[in-house]
């Protein structure tokens, strides 16, 4: 691992830590002595998704942050907060352990968790997902989520 204050390419692990799906490793550079961190997680690499219409394109973490983030637009979440239900989203395909994914399965499980984390997030991702086109379905909506 490359030093980021000197560019030496020698370093130390002083500490390593596992905290979700993702490894911490505190390090030391061998050269000028600074200390960093390194976070290691593991891809979905090769996973495709399967979208509505048949097509096929392969898994992209960003898009599916940005989905989520611009869903908690202006609430009160952090983005740690999202980057921890993308994470257990990608946990819970991993446990799949399938070459192509349908997107309604990921879906479903952002609805599910941000659900949990946000009404208001719920609410507008559910509106894009689900494709409300009236206002009755809003309301049908809103009406399920007071019930649960």
């Amino acid at each position: 691992m490359q030093c980021p204050f000197c560019l030496s390419p020698e370093s130390k692990v002083t500490d390593k830590r596992t905290c979700n799906e993702t490894i911490r490793r505190r390090r030391q550079c061998v050269k000028c002595k600074k200390r960093f961190t390194t976070y290691e997680k593991i891809e979905l690499t090769n996973l495709l998704v399967e979208k509505k219409d048949g097509r096929k394109e392969y898994y992209n973490r960003e898009k599916l942050l940005k989905g989520v983030a611009r869903a908690c637009n202006k609430r009160p979440v952090t983005q740690d907060q999202i980057n921890n239900l993308v994470d257990k989203i990608e946990a819970e395909i991993r446990r799949k352990n399938l070459e192509v994914i349908n997107s309604k399965f990921i879906g479903n499980l952002v609805m599910k968790y941000l659900n949990r984390l946000d009404k208001v997030a719920y609410m507008r991702f559910a509106s894009v997902y689900r494709e409300f086109n009236s206002l009755e379905a809003f309301k049908e909506e809103i009406d399920l989520l007071t019930k649960r």
